[in-house]
C-alpha cells in the first residue's frame, strides 16, 4: 500500500489523535483498536524513533529496546 493511500484510509484517525487533548480518552481509544501486543509493539518503535533524534547509535538502540537493526533503520528512514 502506498504511503498515501495509508494516509488517507487513516485521516480520521489522525484528526482525532491531533485533536484530543484527553490522554486517558485517546488511550481507551488505542485500546480499543489495538491489542495489548500491537500497544507494545508501537510503544517500542516510537522510542526508537526518540532515540534516532537524539543520534543514539543503531547498535545502543537494539540494546535498549531489543528491536532489529532492519527495524531501526526502516524508522530511521521515515524520520529523514
Amino acid at each position: 500500500m502506498e504511503n498515501k493511500d495509508l494516509k488517507n484510509i487513516s485521516e480520521d484517525i489522525i484528526t482525532y489523535l491531533s485533536l484530543s487533548k484527553d490522554k486517558e480518552m485517546v488511550f481507551n481509544f488505542l485500546r480499543d483498536l489495538l491489542s495489548e501486543k500491537e500497544i507494545r509493539e508501537f510503544s517500542r518503535r516510537f522510542e526508537v524513533a526518540k532515540l534516532l533524534t537524539q543520534k543514539i547509535s543503531y547498535t545502543e538502540i537494539e540494546k535498549q529496546t531489543g528491536m532489529s537493526s532492519t527495524t531501526i533503520a526502516r524508522i530511521s528512514k521515515f524520520l529523514t
